[in-house]
């Protein structure tokens, strides 16, 4: 078997609109392809062999062990990998189960795809599964060895991957409430909701965390005092730099017993307490040293450690911290009992596990020592043997929720202090030997206040209430329900999407609010660009929704995108698909048109069930996308007798439709009519359908998000097929005697689509310099030919620069053979080269003619015209007639040349 891809979705897409995180393998089964499982001597019995927890997997028969009789029974090895690289996953800790595998059109190449939660992990295991399918082809078996190193790789990467419990807390909870979150690239940030309405978090920390109240908490000493001086019982202590002031220090908080610790340290690290003797403070000034130069000297003061969780000013959260301990059983050593606790499941290395393993340190003996223990002691049965003085969970501790024992007094106090300090997330250190009495009566301290305090004490405790203090975060950062997204309004199809995208972040700017929108040549926010390219996949739509000042996502969606790494969001309050045709055919295992309408459609499937689908009624591909989508669904029709829309309209349906020469709204019993078509620039003085359409759909999905229709007017009656609004999309020069336009067609639907203009050009001779990507079918260069037959007086065939790997002049050839096909006769010629095929048409040019160029390249094209525009221009402003159809363009050589 041979990989040939692994790509990794992150979105709703082709496979699953619910599941986003899937790999995607395509797989050469090679000598395999004719070869099901039964039909392989052994396979059967190495594969239960080496994964004997696959009589887990129900698959198709619908029952425990169902997979494993399917491979008894016989079936291909694409299968298998899927059953496999899941199971791989599952035994490493990653809680997966949605898989599917299908043949391509390609014999024996199958797609294999699987769930993942990690990505790293996902593809280790798509490769892992592979392997050890192979294994057990070749030899029979795979080698426990090789199984328990991928198990091992897999869990280091699921452990890596790791967000923390704290993050995960907040994450989950958002998740729970239809919060959109992303990780950003620096600094361990999470970024909660989309665009102006996004919150950030690095761990606990919120962007509302005042930087102030973080170095003050930081600053252990300088806490104490601010609270001392407020009335707040704090400990008596002092700071030192140098061990000479050890002994002034311990007679200036009352003597022994005393704490020792770092004065700007955190999880406990450098922390010794209970210090009873000059040689321990010695010791313990010298591990505390290693964390800070400075050192600060507390007395001691008895009793249990408690952490007050204070969130937005209220308590949320109490629990004590138990140290790391072991209770006796009467048999086993201190030693013994240390390694049995340490094979609990939810301790890990660090603190980003529920509970933490158990690890001696110099102060672990001492302790022990102070109990009469040694590592080799058994304790009596029940009896608690400590071996950390600290309570931190980092260390081992674990955590006891007390959150309805803690006194009101104390309540009050905690979130007194939370305030002083200044802090919107706090982490109270509390040592008092009764939570449920106030501190003044049983000699109670507050002994730290913690920015960025850790979660995982509350949300998992060891004994107790679970405790939801993510739930409050998010109260505090969403209130009331406030939103945490923007709205977020796509659009696909094979054709017109740039062109409608561009349209519709033009009449969403109407209002007032912040666009960002992502195009083929692209990414924009507001009025500029902030990045070139094409534009339409999942990494630019990021880019838009991380920004803190858009209010509003228009986003292009293309095939391209939607194949390589799903949509690049959860859901859009409008999608948009305006046309399903055949175009890039054959690539990306995408062979049928529809497959095509099946990837489309993911935009429609996407979008909330209280937002809107805007489908394209003209189109039977679209308009069944209504059946699959959850959505409210909004039609859009060039047919004022569509029957479908009629349907929907006495339904209750909201529709846009070109009426008596009018872009009209049209709901229930009345019709919002818009503006006449012709008064539209984009529609090129009503003579380009494929524009009104396109502008139905833009004035549509404007509607359904409450832009008024003074406003959809205002956007429609401004926005121009410009160079400057939409490169290489139906762009109109005068050139004076004759007029040249350009425009990205490249497949049938969308020459089709230029035709419908062409057509009505009554002037004068129409040449056409057409052409098309070489990755496409032979069958569509053909069609590009006939179709180009019926639409121009006179065709220069031309081959892009990339041929994409195709032989040069295989396109041309093809074309010319449609042309000849449907027209004989017609009169054409080949130019190769693309500058010199546009030079060509336009030195031929004859008055009142069309010259359409169809070009790789528009930014050349379009380079190449307005040099003539230079040339011409004189003689255009001698010419105070002005063309019917520039009147409708607004794209004269004047404008022009102002704008280069």
């Amino acid at each position: 078997m041979r990989i040939l891809k692994i790509q990794t979705l992150r979105g709703p897409n082709y496979w699953s609109i619910r599941r986003h995180k899937l790999i995607v393998m395509r797989l050469d089964l090679e000598n395999l392809a004719l070869a099901p499982s039964n039909e392989i001597p052994g396979f059967y019995e190495g594969l239960v062999e080496a994964l004997p927890s696959l009589e887990g997997h129900y698959c198709s028969p619908g029952c425990r062990g169902g997979f494993l009789l399917r491979v008894r029974e016989g079936t291909m090895m694409g299968h298998i990998v899927e059953h496999v690289a899941l199971e791989l996953q599952e035994l490493s800790g990653m809680q997966v189960g949605f898989g599917r595998t299908r043949e391509t059109a390609t014999p024996g190449v199958y797609q294999v795809v699987i769930e993942y939660l990690n990505e790293e992990a996902g593809r280790y295991a798509s490769r892992a599964a592979v392997r050890l399918c192979q294994s057990i082809v070749d030899r029979g078996r795979y080698p426990k060895a090789e199984l328990e190193q991928d198990l091992q790789d897999l869990k280091e990467l699921w452990r890596d991957a790791s967000l923390g419990p704290s993050t995960e807390a907040i994450v989950k909870e958002a998740e729970k409430r239809g919060i959109p979150w992303m990780p950003l690239p620096a600094r361990f940030l999470i970024q909660l909701g989309y665009g102006a309405n996004q919150k950030r978090m690095q761990a606990t920390m919120t962007d509302n965390t005042g930087i102030l109240g973080v170095e003050l908490a930081g600053d252990k000493e300088a806490t104490k005092r601010i609270l001392g001086a407020s009335g707040v019982p704090v400990p008596r202590g002092t700071v030192i730099n140098f061990l000479d002031d050890l002994e002034e220090a311990i007679e200036h908080v009352g003597g022994f017993p005393i704490v020792i610790k770092p004065l700007d340290g955190n999880h406990g690290r450098g922390i010794t307490i209970d210090i009873r003797t000059r040689e321990e403070a010695e010791a313990a000034y010298d591990a505390a040293r290693q964390v800070s130069r400075a050192i600060i000297v507390e007395r001691y003061y008895v009793g249990r450690d408690h952490r007050v969780l204070v969130v937005n000013g209220k308590v949320v959260a109490v629990a004590e911290r138990v140290p790391a301990h072991v209770v006796g059983n009467g048999r086993s050593t201190v030693a013994e009992l240390i390694d049995e606790t340490n094979q609990d499941p939810n301790r890990g290395e660090g603190h980003d596990n529920v509970l933490t393993k158990i690890e001696l340190d110099r102060t672990s003996y001492q302790l022990l020592e102070r109990q009469g223990y040694t590592l080799n002691s058994v304790p009596n049965k029940g009896e608690m043997c400590y071996l950390r003085a600290t309570a931190n969970l980092s260390t081992g501790g674990i955590a006891v929720d007390r959150t309805d024992e803690i006194h009101p007094e104390t309540v009050w106090l905690a979130q007194r202090v939370v305030k002083i300090i200044g802090l919107d997330i706090a982490g109270l250190d509390v040592v008092t030997t009764d939570i449920s009495r106030p501190l003044r009566e049983v000699d109670g301290v507050i002994v730290e206040v913690n920015a960025a305090p850790g979660f995982r004490m509350h949300v998992a405790p060891s004994v107790g209430i679970p405790r939801n203090v993510a739930g409050a975060v998010m109260d505090m950062l969403f209130p009331n329900d406030q939103a945490s997204s923007i709205p977020i309004l796509t659009v696909t199809g094979t054709n017109g999407k740039t062109t409608t995208t561009r349209l519709l972040a033009h009449i969403c700017k109407q209002t007032g609010k912040v666009v960002g929108y992502t195009t083929t040549d692209g990414t924009y926010i507001g009025d500029y660009l902030v990045e070139t390219g094409d534009n339409t996949g999942p990494q630019s739509a990021h880019l838009i929704l991380q920004d803190a000042t858009v209010e509003v996502a228009v986003l292009e969606t293309a095939r391209g995108g939607l194949l390589r790494s799903g949509l690049g969001f959860e859901s859009a309050n409008v999608g948009v698909v305006l046309n399903v045709a055949a175009d890039h055919l054959g690539i990306g295992d995408i062979d049928t048109i529809d497959q095509l309408a099946n990837l489309k459609s993911v935009v429609a499937e996407s979008v909330y069930p209280d937002g809107y689908a805007v489908l394209n009624a003209d189109d039977v591909r679209v308009a069944a996308m209504a059946e699959k989508t959850k959505a409210n669904i909004a039609y859009f029709t060039m047919n004022p007798d569509s029957d479908l829309v009629r349907k929907h309209i006495q339904k209750g349906g909201v529709a846009a439709v070109y009426e008596n020469g009018y872009l009209s709204i049209v709901k229930g019993d009345w019709t919002h009519r818009i503006e006449r078509a012709e008064n539209i620039p984009l529609t090129m003085g009503g003579r380009a359908p494929f524009m009104i359409a396109n502008a139905l759909a833009a004035s549509l999905a404007a509607f359904v998000q409450n832009v008024t229709i003074e406003q959809i007017r205002a956007g429609l009656k401004t926005f121009r097929a410009s160079v400057s609004q939409t490169p290489g999309r139906m762009n109109l020069f005068n050139l004076g005697n004759h007029h040249a336009l350009v425009d990205y067609a490249h497949n049938p639907a969308s020459y089709e689509a230029v035709g419908s203009f062409v057509r009505n050009w009554n002037t004068g001779q129409r040449i056409g310099v057409v052409g098309g990507p070489g990755d496409r079918r032979d069958e569509d260069f053909v069609t590009l030919g006939k179709l180009a037959a019926d639409i121009f007086d006179y065709i220069i065939v031309k081959e892009d620069d990339d041929t994409r790997g195709r032989p040069r002049g295989s396109a041309a050839s093809l074309i010319t053979q449609g042309i000849t096909q449907v027209k004989p006769n017609c009169r054409y010629e080949v130019v190769m080269d693309e500058t010199q095929a546009i030079n060509k048409a336009l030195d031929m040019a004859p008055d009142n003619s069309l010259v359409v160029i169809l070009p790789e390249s528009v930014s050349r094209a379009i380079k190449l015209i307005k040099l003539r525009g230079l040339v011409k221009e004189e003689l255009h402003q001698q010419n105070t007639t002005t063309n019917p159809v520039d009147s409708q363009i607004g794209v004269t050589s004047s404008v022009l040349n102002k704008l280069l």
